[in-house]
């Protein structure tokens, strides 16, 4: 683990075509290797992980254990204000690695998240980058990888089930008869609490150890949880797109006397166990987060658990194997660990946590971790910096901001950019005007980044259409605004050549920090002076709370949740609450419409303005393209 150089052996030269085809066809042009060989590369031995398949497998948390070299260098991959197209970000990521990997022959790791299915086969399409900057088998990554969202899945619905049957029984039983099925008479006629029920017992403060020795008052505190039904937050979730399952109204069976409840689906990803795998740093941990879930509040106000409803220990079965990193590759042979996905609004929006960890050991001194943070780096990367490396313990070297000429245009005063329609020809032809008014939105988005410590290098991700002096513009405004370099990539149309340049910006970046890394706010201060330092950062000039956030501010802080991070639900479209507030706007009131909490996970999230979490099909979904080459076998039409 020494050695920051790539023995080369496992690494593979591209031959690219123009124009570039399609991603698929891309990915469906080159042959993986054997995902052994990349393995070996690592210095992995065959009981180091589980393999799922030729070109898969799943890395044991153990090798944390074995591994107690130093870390090599790590770097956050962000992004400015996007359009709704998205500016390339997955392939920066990927396109830098393969330049480190491939032509600058360092021993570098990329993390990045599981997407999801849902998007997959409606509009956004996958995630596995793009061009000549991919990660293989494409089809393997976007869809069902090593089942890992499947267990996500399985485990958040078996804690719906348990909230509603025992709301359910409750409604039905005595005090008594709920303690005498919790804890039914073994052979021998003897009651015994299993071992989960003492968690509950605990937190209770009750220290008897036998069902008969509870008091009736104990009895009463110990089974009954009397969850009130308005309060449960813990949805149902399936990983597709269904806009029909945003509401649903349950308990409509004869069986089940009349419980109706209002719930709804969210998409897989959306679940607070994925937040928990992503943020987890043992197997340890995870039963812990999982078991401190809260699902909703009793009737007289108090955080019920899914320890309390016992089924914390069920949870961490199903997610055992879910708990570590998938080995994939990338075009170029370079090593990928995919790893988590949570939604980038009401969660963290980066990948694992123990992913980073694993990787950063495996490249050792010298070595480089590329990973990336979901949605612009306000967004993205602030949660990265105040939530990811709290949780972590791991500092950055070095931050990417991933900007394009669209965007910038955009930012600058541009046509609207909509998904799916034509590109105004405002895109499309040379305007330098339009671009450096734009460049408001990178220099915010450098100067807050930089705030955190690190140093910041632009990655102007280079499109067909872009000239000379729109380039030279928007590097010249980075260099203005304090960013270490900005540099022009062609990774998409080239590959890792076309990231040497960002390559050797990012180590120099890396091997030249200057500063301490500082978070944005202090754990030790209250839920409304976390969320107003990260309005600031927005640009805005205050913050406003509704009545309902104002209340579930005060429920979190007198049920002890205060010295949480803060996860901002906000839109990305824009520094402000409006997504059509474009460029970097200033002296906004942030208003607060609710503030929820992910406590197992462990983050308090604020809702500015309303989050979808469960997208909907659009008229012309994905799914028309894909299909299966019935004499090969190989998906075709992914995108």
């Amino acid at each position: 683990m020494s050695s920051s150089s790539s023995s080369s052996k496992a690494v593979r030269k591209l031959e690219v075509v123009s124009p570039v085809p399609a991603d698929i066809d891309i990915a469906n042009s080159v042959e993986p290797l054997q995902i052994s060989e990349i393995a070996k590369e690592l210095d992995l031995s065959p009981h180091h992980y589980d393999l799922y398949g030729k070109f898969k497998a799943k890395v044991l948390l153990s090798v944390l254990d074995e591994l107690q070299g130093p870390d090599g260098y790590y770097v956050v991959v962000g992004g400015i204000t996007p359009t709704p197209l998205g500016e390339g970000k997955s392939t920066t990521t990927v396109g830098l690695c393969q330049a480190l990997g491939a032509f600058l022959d360092k021993k570098v790791v990329t993390c990045l998240r599981q997407p999801s299915q849902g998007p997959t086969f409606g509009i956004k399409g996958g995630a596995a980058g793009g061009g000549y900057s991919q990660v293989i088998p494409m089809d393997e990554f976007n869809l069902h990888l090593t089942g890992d969202i499947h267990a996500i899945t399985a485990a958040n619905n078996l804690l719906a089930a348990a909230i509603d049957t025992r709301i359910f029984h409750e409604s039905t039983q005595s005090d008594k008869a709920l303690l005498n099925r919790l804890c039914p008479p073994n052979k021998e006629g003897k009651r015994n609490f299993s071992d989960i029920m003492f968690r509950r017992l605990k937190k209770l403060g009750i220290s008897k150890t036998k069902p008969e020795d509870l008091t009736p008052q104990e009895v009463k505190k110990f089974a009954r949880l009397d969850i009130d039904p308005n309060s449960v937050t813990w949805r149902r979730v399936m990983d597709v797109n269904d806009r029909f399952l945003r509401k649903i109204t349950i308990g409509q069976g004869p069986e089940e006397k009349g419980m109706l409840r209002e719930t709804g689906f969210d998409i897989s990803v959306a679940s607070e166990i994925m937040a928990v795998l992503a943020l987890t740093t043992s197997l340890a941990n995870m039963r812990e987060r999982l078991g401190k879930m809260v699902i909703g509040n009793s009737k007289a106000g108090d955080p019920i658990t899914a320890d309390d409803l016992g089924v914390g220990g069920a949870l961490t079965v199903l997610m055992k194997d879910a708990i570590h990193p998938t080995l994939m590759q990338t075009l170029e042979g370079t090593p990928v660990l995919v790893h988590a996905g949570p939604f980038a609004n009401i969660a963290h929006g980066n990948s694992s946590v123990v992913a980073d960890k694993i990787a950063l050991k495996l490249v050792g001194s010298g070595g480089f971790v590329v990973t990336e943070a979901g949605f612009g780096a306000d967004i993205g990367t602030e949660k990265f910096m105040n939530i990811k490396c709290r949780y972590s313990g791991l500092i950055p070297h070095c931050a990417v901001i991933v900007a394009t000429i669209r965007a910038l245009k955009m930012h600058g005063g541009g046509p609207e950019v909509v998904a799916g329609k034509p590109l105004d020809g405002a895109y499309t032809t040379e305007n330098v005007t339009l671009v450096e008014a734009g460049c408001v939105n990178l220099a915010r988005h450098i100067s807050t980044t930089k705030s955190y410590g690190v140093n910041v290098v632009v990655a102007v991700n280079k499109f067909s259409t872009d000239t000379e002096a729109e380039l030279n513009a928007v590097r010249n405004a980075a260099l203005v605004a304090g960013a270490y370099d900005a540099v022009i990539c062609t990774h998409h149309a080239h590959g890792g050549r076309g990231a040497v340049d960002l390559g050797i910006a990012v180590q120099r970046a890396c091997e030249n920090v200057t500063q301490s890394f500082k978070f944005l706010y202090p754990l030790d201060i209250s839920i409304k002076e976390k969320i107003e330092a990260i309005a600031r950062s927005y640009g805005a000039a205050g913050v406003e709370y509704s009545e309902q956030a104002e209340k579930q501010i005060e429920m979190y802080s007198r049920q002890g949740f205060t010295g949480l991070p803060i996860c901002m639900a906000k839109t990305q479209y824009s520094f402000s609450h409006s997504a059509s507030e474009k460029g970097a706007p200033t002296g906004f009131v942030l208003p607060i419409r609710d503030v929820r909490a992910s406590i197992g996970a462990g983050f308090i999230y604020p809702l500015v303005g309303t989050m979808s979490t469960m997208p909907g099909l659009p008229t012309r979904p994905c799914f028309y393209d894909i299909d299966v080459d019935t004499a090969t076998g190989r998906v075709i039409g992914l995108s």
